[in-house]
């Protein structure tokens, strides 16, 4: 057999340098490579498998499913993919409303942005997002990033998208002195760039309420604030929460830490949807959007679109969260990995800030000087020392996700929690080992 290095085109690296072990197995929290070393996945392999690895429930849905029917097109009725729409409108209070299924979190972020635009009337409406986020790989998708990886392949204002500055407090760029206030400010500024465009030019603002990739997790009030923003301006508010869904941030969606105050008008979903078991995304729209677009034609589609297989994977995975109470126990345990990266940041001093606390997703940012906040590399290139830390812990058994100067840390909401602990054991003393100067 061909080596997959000279056969497939790997994402987010240059070709001639990709070069890694074949993963053949996994159950849990733990995958394995063809040559039977064990890893203990601490990022859920992108933030994707929230349920684990080779979930039976899920792999026992896939098998019935396949037994009774593998496809029908959206001119047809589909059991499973009504089902699951019901349950997501159902657990996400968004009674009345519609949900549009797709592959993966890039076409739900841009038919999100088409619902938004045909629904508001608003055809060419600009759409605000954030510097540093990402939202997709597409060439919309792109646009909708602050990403410095696809910056350079699109003019966001080709595609009429504006990027405002992100609620980054660690390093805030209206130079706040405290969380709280960087919240506010950075909010404002949400609104006032609507007023700036003009609120009848704009069609909706789409953000991450909590970070992904880019590692900045908004201060507490940030996403009441931005509702408030876009509400007061008749703008639609859409939630990514590709990464952020699905017990990762102690709720099923993380604007739900807000209440009612921070509900969205749609909000994006893929990821934890199916626990990547198979594709799925979906964007689920408000009663308001759906009476909308009710009486227009809907030019979109996808072949696979709400596939059977897939979606009936999707309920399997709503049924294990609630059977397994792993939403509650994402934020048991979140509670004690915060609070353990907080002890090992008093530690550690190449620590410079640690972020997270809702659930088990926590981001832990480097620096060179920790008085100075001086990071260890330029955003985003990283350290050499941060890569010999992931090669280090692979050969001990852990996988690490790192990006810049971060490390984060999103396991499986099925971790044990000793083994979560010797993760962090590991990383605290590599991190004590490793030269950072």
């Amino acid at each position: 057999m061909i080596p997959e290095r000279l056969s497939v085109l790997h994402s987010w690296c240059i070709q001639n340098e990709w070069d890694a072990p074949t993963i053949v197995g996994g159950k849990g929290a733990w995958f394995w490579d063809e040559g039977g070393r064990r890893y203990l996945d601490t990022s859920s392999l992108s933030e994707s498998v929230n349920l684990g690895h080779q979930h039976p429930a899920l792999i026992r849905a896939i098998r019935e499913q396949a037994e009774k029917l593998c496809f029908a097109t959206a001119a047809w009725g589909a059991e499973p993919r009504a089902r699951l729409a019901e349950r997501l409108l159902e657990i996400s209070g968004f009674e009345g409303g519609r949900v549009f299924f797709g592959l993966g979190g890039a076409d739900a972020n841009e038919n999100a942005v088409k619902f938004a635009r045909q629904a508001g009337k608003k055809p060419t409406g600009w759409i605000i997002t954030r510097d540093r986020s990402y939202h997709g790989a597409t060439y919309g998708a792109m646009a909708l990033s602050g990403d410095t990886r696809t910056r350079h392949q699109v003019d966001p204002q080709d595609l009429r998208v504006l990027h405002v500055p992100p609620p980054y407090a660690y390093r805030c760029p209206f130079g706040s002195t405290s969380d709280l206030e960087c919240g506010e400010r950075s909010a404002r500024r949400v609104g006032q760039a609507i007023d700036e465009l003009g609120p009848a030019d704009v069609a909706a603002v789409l953000m991450e309420p909590n970070a992904g990739t880019n590692g900045i997790v908004a201060p507490d009030n940030y996403w009441p604030l931005l509702r408030q923003e876009t509400r007061d301006r008749g703008v639609f508010l859409i939630a990514d929460e590709v990464m952020s869904g699905f017990g990762r941030c102690g709720e099923w969606f993380a604007w739900q830490r807000s209440g009612e105050a921070g509900r969205p008008d749609m909000m994006t979903l893929a990821k934890g949807l199916t626990a990547s078991h198979l594709p799925l995304s979906a964007v689920v729209i408000s009663r308001d959007i759906a009476a909308r677009l009710s009486t227009e034609m809907l030019y979109t589609g996808l072949t696979s679109f709400g596939h059977p297989l897939s979606c009936a994977v999707g309920l399997a995975a709503l049924q294990a969260y609630e059977d397994e109470k792993l939403i509650d126990r994402s934020r048991a345990l979140g509670v004690r990995l915060h609070a353990e990266l907080c002890a090992m940041r008093d530690r550690v001093d190449v620590i410079g800030d640690v972020r997270g606390g809702h659930g088990l997703f926590a981001v832990v940012e480097l620096v060179r000087d920790r008085a100075t906040r001086e990071p260890l590399a330029p955003w985003p290139q990283s350290h050499p020392s941060l890569t010999a830390f992931v090669d280090r812990a692979r050969e001990e058994g852990i996988s690490f996700a790192t990006r810049g100067n971060l490390i984060i840390l999103a396991p499986p909401l099925v971790i044990e929690e000793k083994d979560l602990m010797d993760a962090l054991a590991l990383m605290e003393r590599l991190l004590t080992e490793l030269e950072w100067s």
